[in-house]
């Protein structure tokens, strides 16, 4: 009996020590360089080109899961896919808020809660997304696809004939404005069921805008973090403000006005509620939810269309990264010309969104590209204290998911840094995606949009080597910025040559 006892107590003792342990253990602060008065550890981003690349640099010294101090903002930095996925799925309710930067409020009408992408986790956040999942995450055997191959190769027709138009043979074209024109259509044609001229002063405004926002979003600044240089950076905030502000007065006027005019003009002619049909398009959508979800208001509507209509630019930029990197590696484009003349009997018909299973090598080049260009994954917040692989992270804490590191370490890929789009393929030439490659993020706050944004720069991409060769201009270095999906708005031109089996 009294050994029994003894057994008993010393079982009590070692499960007493293991909670102590254990405790201890979630209590330790991540380790990370010491901050300074006022910057925190700024000055260490400052010595890079990105601070992406700052932030694996300080990986190698500190390790998988580190703190940092940007003026007076705790972060945390995770490095490694097992962490990042701990982040974003088991533990994504813990980590559903969005940092609060002014720049970010600016943008969407004073309260960055208006956006989907940089709102905190809520109930209407998952409202908003539901809508918008049939639309903006369209499956390749829906209605809802259809109608988007059927506006996207109609408008990628259009964008042919203007760029054959424009364009000079042998001389260098900037042809990035006129990339967006053709996507924001593809959008305004497939969410509204609208179509602008491209030489529409308004429209072109607006797309130029869309862009100039989407540089901006990409871009960091130390007002992020220093909110007391806020008076320096006063002009800038205005401009800001200013950009949103007319994007949304061109929504209402010539989108949506436009649209619940033709509407009734509809319901007029058929004798009937418009309201009883299936809705046309997501505008339709949009709207019959104002009607009937009491939760909803007319802002809300209005700034989810602006968000979802915006996500043309990533399609621009990413058409234009993946087109220079065709015309740096030539047997790049070389390839992708005899997958698209392959699949379209050498001309003999447009390019369409679902030869996209049949072009394996295109897809994996696009998927390539996304991988070299790095796009940061938008930072999330602790929304409670909790913990990251032992480490205590406390409610706040904004959390920075290193995207760069997952696409560029030796430790996830042979050779990071040699542009193979073969690396995408399985031996029998299929499209196979590791489990750590997350260009759209992952979890609950993944991109809703990923499959138009792929689609969308598929068609792009194809049809534009289906009908030109595309070389690089005289004097010009094409050159990227790392860790950052965009092109400034003002960019590298190519040279465009007719091909002679272009239909």
């Amino acid at each position: 009996m009294a050994l029994l006892i003894t057994f008993s107590l010393a079982v009590a003792v070692l499960a007493l020590f293991l909670l102590l342990v254990r405790g201890r253990r979630k209590s330790l602060a991540a380790p990370g360089p010491t901050p300074w008065p006022l910057l925190g550890s700024l000055h260490l981003l400052g010595q890079y080109e990105v601070p992406f690349e700052a932030l694996s640099a300080l990986a190698r010294q500190y390790g998988e899961v580190y703190s940092i101090t940007l003026g007076s903002t705790p972060c945390l930095v995770v490095n490694s896919f097992p962490r990042i996925r701990e982040v974003l799925i088991t533990k994504g309710a813990q980590f559903g808020g969005r940092p609060d930067f002014m720049r970010f409020h600016a943008l969407f009408g004073g309260d960055r809660n208006n956006s989907l992408a940089l709102c905190d986790w809520s109930d209407l956040q998952k409202t908003r997304r539901s809508i918008a999942r049939l639309y903006c995450s369209p499956r390749s055997a829906s209605s809802h696809y259809d109608v988007l191959d059927a506006v996207g190769t109609a408008e990628v027709g259009e964008f042919i004939r203007e760029l054959a138009r424009s364009s000079t043979p042998g001389q260098p074209y900037h042809v990035k404005p006129l990339i967006q024109l053709a996507c924001a259509n593809m959008f305004t044609r497939y969410m509204c069921s609208a179509r602008f001229p491209y030489g529409d002063p308004g429209f072109r405004q607006i797309v130029r805008i869309f862009d100039e926002i989407f540089w901006e979003i990409n871009q960091g600044y130390a007002v992020d973090f220093l909110p007391w240089l806020k008076p320096a950076y006063s002009s800038h905030m205005r401009k800001i403000s200013r950009w949103a502000a007319d994007i949304r007065q061109f929504i209402l006027a010539r989108i949506i006005a436009e649209h619940r005019r033709r509407s009734a003009e509809l319901a007029t002619e058929l004798d009937a509620d418009a309201s009883n049909d299936e809705p046309r398009d997501f505008t339709d959508a949009l709207l019959r939810h104002l009607e009937t979800d009491p939760n909803l208001n007319w802002e809300h509507i209005v700034f989810e269309l602006e968000d979802f209509l915006g996500g043309h630019s990533a399609i621009g930029n990413l058409t234009m990264l993946t087109l220079a990197a065709a015309v740096r590696y030539p047997h790049v484009a070389s390839r992708i010309q005899q997958e698209v003349d392959h699949v379209t009997e050498g001309g003999a018909r447009p390019l369409s969104m679902f030869d996209k299973p049949n072009m394996p090598y295109t897809e994996a080049t696009i998927l390539e590209t996304l991988r070299t260009a790095s796009s940061p994954i938008v930072p999330h917040v602790a929304t409670q204290d909790t913990d990251i692989a032992g480490y205590a992270v406390t409610k706040g804490t904004v959390v920075f998911l290193n995207n760069y590191e997952l696409n560029t370490s030796p430790d996830y890929w042979i050779e990071p840094h040699r542009f193979m789009p073969e690396r995408f393929l399985s031996p029998a030439g299929i499209v196979t995606k590791p489990e750590h490659f997350i260009p759209f993020s992952t979890g609950k706050r993944s991109c809703v949009g990923q499959r138009l944004v792929q689609s969308c720069t598929f068609l792009m991409v194809g049809a534009t080597l289906q009908h030109f060769n595309i070389a690089a201009a005289p004097g010009e270095s094409m050159r990227t910025i790392p860790a950052c999906v965009a092109v400034p708005p003002d960019t590298f031109p190519f040279v465009f040559t007719p091909r002679h089996n272009a239909a």
